[in-house]
């Protein structure tokens, strides 16, 4: 069985939870978005099926300590979905959103569970995003993340894509709304 190479986009300090200008400060912000993205990390690292994960960013990110350097992909500005589509992987990967507070490495294990042999995709809270796609090694699809992704995924996909609707995988931090959900379901920021 192949491990999974997983990609996590991480945005710059200073584009980082824009939507949230309304309820965070710039530094809150980018606090709230570095938790987000060592929780992901973490519990990328804590899932038996990944085997190597790549942080697509402007910088490489910063270790944490006690943690091993993380693969560092050069975002070269070109968007999300061509940035995806230039990477060369080969094997299995799994392309997870940054910005997960309540996602737990069972949610990781069942969309790849879901996605051996063919694809899985985890929409969000809403329905019509998506927060996490798997691709199994002969799946090679068009990415089309941003707004209504989850319908312009499978449709691209022709079927080849199982849903995998978890509360772990469901739940982004985008907007006021979504950090106040968060919360209420018990994510806490960690004080700095």
């Amino acid at each position: 069985m192949s491990l999974w190479t997983a990609i996590v986009a991480f945005k710059t300090a200073g584009q980082r939870k824009t939507r949230l200008a309304p309820s965070l400060s710039p530094p809150e912000r980018d606090r709230l978005a570095q938790a987000l993205f060592h929780r992901v990390i973490g519990v990328l690292g804590a899932s038996p099926g990944v085997g190597r994960i790549s942080v697509l960013s402007e910088m490489r990110p910063e270790p944490r300590p006690g943690r091993a350097d993380l693969d560092w992909l050069p975002d070269r500005g070109l968007g999300l979905n061509a940035e995806l589509q230039a990477l060369e992987i080969a094997g299995p990967r799994l392309i997870i959103h940054a910005d997960l507070p309540l996602v737990a490495p069972e949610d990781v294990d069942a969309l790849l569970t879901a996605a051996r042999g063919g694809g899985a995709i985890a929409p969000d809270r809403h329905g019509t995003g998506v927060n996490a796609l798997a691709l199994d090694a002969g799946l090679a699809i068009e990415f089309r993340f941003g707004p209504g992704s989850l319908a312009r995924h499978r449709e691209q996909a022709g079927g080849r894509l199982t849903v995998v609707a978890r509360p772990g995988l469901a739940l982004d931090i985008d907007t006021p709304d979504d950090l106040a959900e968060a919360v209420r379901l018990g994510f806490r920021l960690e004080p700095s």
